[in-house]
C-alpha cells in the first residue's frame, strides 16, 4: 500500500491548483491522479482566450493557462500519475485506482480532495423524438474533434442550448467554414456569459432564439435537418410554431453534469441543485478528512475561480492533515427565491477569516438588491446593475458577523427587483 497525506483526484486546473496549494501550506507528500495522458483536464482543448484575466491579469488561452500549473507542479515536484482512474474511495481514506503501468493501486491518505470535474449531459437525457443519425454531438466532442484531432464534424450547423461551450462552439464553426444556422435556448434567457453573447453569436450574426427547443430531428443515416418549436413557460412545446431548419450537425450544450460517482458511493451528501457535495468554507465534506473543489462541486463559469476555490480546498487539506481544523458548530446558508444555490451551504463558527459565499440566480435581473440576511437582521444590502442565471455572483461575510451568530442560525440571500 502506498501513503499520502493527499491524494488529489483530478489533474485539471482544479486539482493541480489545491495540490500546489497544499504544498504552499507545509504538505510535501502530495499525489495527483490523472485518468487523462497528460494534467491540464477540458483546458487542452480549449485554444480560445479569454482565461485568466481575473487570476494573472492577462488574457491566455486554455492550454496558455493550464501550462502555467503544468509547470509549478513539475517545479515543486508534486508526484502524479497520469492515464490513471480513481476506481473507489472507502471509509477510512483508502483511494483505489488503476493503470497499465502499476496495475491496481491502493492508496492511503490522510485527506482526498476530489477535483474530477464534469461532463455534458448526452441526448439521452433530453427527450428528442429521432433516429440515432450520425452528426449529433456535444458541443465539448465537437470541439475535440476541431481543436485536437483535426475533424470537421459538419458544414451546417445548429447548436442547442445557450452554454458556454455552446456558444464558443458556434464561433468556432464559423471560422472554420461551417454555417451555423441558430443556437436555439429553451430559457427565456441565455446560460453562457454577456461576453460569450456578443463576441460569438452578435459579432458573426448568428440568431439566438430562447424559448425555444428542437422537437425532431429528421434523417436516417445522417442528420438532414431539425424541427424547432417555441416553447411557453411550462417549457412545452407550442403547436403552430414548428420551423423547419436543413443541417447536417446537431451540436447540445444543454448542461453540465458534476462527476460526482465516486462522491456518491462513499456516501457524501450532495447537494440537490449544484449536483456536487455539501461542503464547509473550507470545501470540506461530511466525509472527515475529504475534500471538494472546482467543477465537480458547482459548475463555475470562470477558471480563474476554479483556480481560486481550489486553493481554499489544498488549504483547508492542509490545515486538516496538519492537525489545525477543529471541529466546531456550523451556521447554514440558503438561498431564496431567484438564488438557485449557495457554496458554501455551511461555515464553522470558529472560522478565523472572512468567508466568500458563492451564488447564482435563477433569472435575469436589472437594477436588483442583493440581501443577505440572519434571522431578522439584514447584514448585507447591495444593488447589482445586472443579475444573470451564467454568471457567478459573491458576497463576503466578515469575521466579525460570524462570532456574532449563534449555532444552527441561517443566512439567507434573497435578490429584490
Amino acid at each position: 500500500m502506498l501513503n499520502y497525506d493527499i491524494v488529489v483526484i483530478g489533474g485539471g486546473p482544479a486539482g493541480m491548483a489545491a495540490a500546489l496549494k497544499a504544498r504552499e501550506c507545509g504538505v510535501e507528500s502530495i499525489l495527483i491522479l490523472e485518468r487523462a495522458e497528460s494534467l491540464g483536464g477540458i483546458l487542452e482543448q480549449c485554444i480560445h482566450t479569454g482565461f485568466g484575466l481575473q487570476y494573472f491579469g492577462e488574457e491566455l488561452s486554455g492550454p496558455e493557462y493550464a501550462d502555467r500549473f503544468i509547470k509549478q507542479v513539475n517545479e515543486q515536484k508534486i508526484e502524479y500519475k497520469v492515464d490513471t482512474m480513481a476506481l473507489q474511495i472507502t471509509d477510512d481514506n483508502i483511494v483505489y485506482a488503476v493503470n497499465k503501468t502499476d496495475g491496481l493501486l491502493e492508496i492511503q491518505a490522510k485527506a482526498i480532495i476530489l477535483a474530477m470535474g464534469c461532463r455534458e449531459r448526452p441526448r439521452g437525457a433530453l427527450n428528442i423524438a429521432g433516429t440515432r443519425a450520425s452528426g449529433i454531438m456535444s458541443a465539448g466532442t465537437a470541439q475535440k474533434y476541431v481543436n485536437i484531432d483535426g475533424y470537421m464534424p459538419g458544414k451546417k450547423v445548429v447548436i442547442l442550448g445557450s452554454g458556454d461551450i455552446g456558444l464558443i462552439m458556434a464561433r468556432r464553426m464559423t471560422l472554420e467554414g461551417a454555417k451555423v444556422e441558430c443556437v436555439c435556448e429553451l430559457m427565456p434567457y441565455s446560460s453562457g456569459l454577456t461576453r460569450n453573447i456578443v463576441q460569438c453569436l452578435d459579432d458573426f450574426n448568428i440568431p439566438l432564439y430562447l424559448s425555444t427547443t428542437v422537437v425532431d430531428i429528421h434523417g436516417k443515416d445522417r442528420v438532414t435537418g431539425v424541427t424547432i418549436a417555441s416553447v411557453d413557460e411550462n417549457r412545452r412545446p407550442i403547436p403552430g410554431t414548428e420551423r423547419y431548419i436543413e443541417c447536417d450537425t446537431l451540436l447540445l450544450s444543454v448542461g453540465l453534469i458534476p462527476e460526482n460517482e465516486l462522491t456518491r458511493a462513499v456516501g457524501i451528501d450532495l447537494d440537490r441543485v449544484t449536483s456536487g457535495a455539501v461542503v464547509d468554507e473550507y470545501r470540506e465534506t461530511n466525509h472527515k478528512g475529504v475534500f471538494a473543489c472546482g467543477n465537480v462541486l458547482h459548475v463555475h463559469d470562470l477558471v480563474d475561480f476554479v483556480t481560486l476555490e481550489s486553493q481554499t480546498a489544498g488549504e483547508g487539506a492542509a490545515r486538516y492533515v496538519q492537525g489545525k481544523k477543529k471541529d466546531s458548530d456550523f451556521i447554514t446558508t440558503k438561498g431564496v427565491g431567484a438564488v438557485r444555490y449557495i457554496v458554501p451551504q455551511k461555515i464553522n463558527l470558529d472560522n478565523e477569516g472572512d468567508v466568500k459565499l458563492f451564488f447564482r440566480v435563477g433569472n435575469t435581473f436589472k437594477n436588483a438588491t442583493v440581501k443577505v440576511t440572519c434571522g431578522d437582521e439584514v447584514l448585507i444590502s447591495k444593488k447589482r446593475p445586472r443579475l444573470a442565471p451564467g454568471e457567478m455572483e459573491n458576497v463576503i461575510i466578515k469575521n466579525s458577523m460570524l462570532k456574532s451568530f449563534a449555532k444552527d442560525s441561517v443566512i439567507e440571500i434573497t435578490v429584490e427587483a
